[in-house]
């Protein structure tokens, strides 16, 4: 037996689940439907694939949800796991289900996979017969993820960096690079067995005025993280950032250098796809106006050349989205993409060559970090402050990085901490800003560019 079914057996041993069956698990994979892999659609559909975002706690109101998305024409169903889960606390998650369920009250801000089980999850997953995305957030997401796969559910977002610095501030990293290797194993043994399990990341991270050079630093290392394990379909994303020129530059060079990084480390038969989050930041609590920003979100999205729109609600600024708003999204999401046609191409090189320049020597120091292994030079690389997160809680995060937005909109650096951003650009981005104020001005532009869209 190997060390990772050795492994395996213990994470699954686990209390809350109920008799995982190793062999029955694979035979459903082998011969499941591949409308269910999202990779699948990746390679056949002839648009932008739409998504929603939710979670119930229980299974009823879970179904229920998902009907709404099915009358919306949704793409891709999501599954949103509650905090408890996240943090691996299962006893809380089985008390809090039982207690929605009694009280038809929702205990739980998502839905608890690993206590409903793989078994019932199934039936959901293979009556609605539609690709799901797991969201979570969790930094040890091993038996979440075993639950997942058996449950039907071939997409898995996440990874150790962006499901670690946005979420939590004490949570070992070094843990959770392995603990997401372990995923990476085992989406990669499950996708030789149908259509590939696609492994996506999370863009948006923070949310919070990150520059795009991080981003997609972010976005690479943990493509190059899941490749290097034998994934075969990933996703690199980024959420919209505030300013239209800025995504579609973000766009065309995660793209670019995606591929190369790919090719770099001999997995260029990788398939790597695109996906856009609607405006992941504070909404407006004018309904009106948040409409208008999940709008203009689509067409960015479309401009972009994005082969999936993850959407946000008219509802964000007031509480947890309902259903009918959600739904609502998703159909309005698919009207605007069915009305574009004819977008104008636009190319602004002088933004991607400093951009590419920023994200080849961030990549150029991780690699030459002395460690014997990928995962460790990103681990020291972010201990060391190379890689730094603005706004992140983390404790091993240096948060010495500063930016700002300028007068068009475009997030800045305007101090580079120990990120290697080279000179040239580093006095371009600073440029491009109206520095010549006292530090309280500049403190209250950056909150002012936080809730820009408010």
């Amino acid at each position: 037996m190997s060390l990772l079914q050795e492994e395996r057996e213990i994470i699954l041993s686990n209390e809350y689940v109920d008799n995982f069956d190793f062999a029955e698990v694979e035979e459903f994979v082998r011969g499941a439907s591949k409308e269910l892999f999202i990779s699948h659609h990746f390679k056949t559909k002839k648009k932008m694939l739409v998504q929603p975002r939710g979670g119930f706690p229980t299974y009823k109101k879970q179904y229920a949800l998902n009907e709404f998305f099915v009358n919306a024409n949704v793409d891709v169903l999501p599954l949103t796991i509650d905090s408890n889960t996240r943090l691996n606390d299962y006893a809380t998650a089985k008390k809090m289900l039982r207690l929605s369920e009694e009280n038809d009250v929702d205990m739980l801000n998502g839905y608890p996979l690993v206590n409903h089980g793989y078994r019932t999850t199934r039936k959901m997953i293979t009556h609605f017969n539609k690709p799901v995305s797991l969201r979570h957030g969790t930094p040890d997401a091993r038996l979440l993820i075993e639950t997942a796969i058996a449950s039907g559910i071939f997409e898995i977002e996440g990874g150790p960096i962006t499901y670690l610095l946005p979420y939590s501030k004490n949570f070992p990293l070094d843990k959770a690079f392995l603990y997401w290797k372990y995923v990476e194993r085992v989406c990669a043994n499950y996708s030789r067995l149908n259509e590939p399990i696609n492994r996506e990341s999370f863009g948006p991270l923070t949310a919070t005025l990150v520059p795009p050079a991080i981003t997609i630093v972010i976005q690479l290392l943990e493509m190059l993280l899941s490749l290097e394990e034998g994934v075969k379909s990933f996703s690199v994303s980024f959420s919209q950032t505030g300013s239209m020129n800025q995504d579609i530059v973000m766009g065309a060079v995660i793209r670019k250098l995606s591929a190369f990084y790919a090719k770099e480390i001999g997995c260029e038969d990788a398939n790597i796809h695109l996906v856009y989050h609607q405006w992941m930041g504070a909404f407006p609590t004018n309904k009106s106006f948040a409409e208008q920003l999940i709008n203009m979100s689509t067409v960015i999205a479309s401009m972009v050349g994005a082969d999936k729109i993850i959407t946000k609600t008219r509802e964000e600024a007031s509480g947890i989205p309902t259903k009918e708003a959600n739904a609502a999204t998703v159909a309005n999401t698919q009207y605007t993409l069915g009305i574009l046609n004819g977008l104008p191409r636009i190319v602004d090189e002088e933004e991607e060559e400093i951009l590419i320049l920023e994200v080849h020597a961030i990549m150029e120091a991780v690699f030459n970090d002395p460690a014997d292994t990928l995962w460790r030079k990103v681990f020291n690389s972010i201990k060391n402050g190379i890689i730094d997160v603005p706004f992140s809680p983390h404790i091993i995060n240096h948060n010495e990085m500063i930016t700002i937005r300028d007068a068009k909109k475009n997030i800045r650096i305007i101090k580079r901490g120990n990120v290697p951003i080279p000179k040239r650009c580093y006095e371009y981005e600073k440029a491009q800003c109206n520095l010549n104020k006292d530090t309280t001005s500049i403190v209250n532009d950056i909150i002012h560019d936080i809730g820009i869209m408010q």
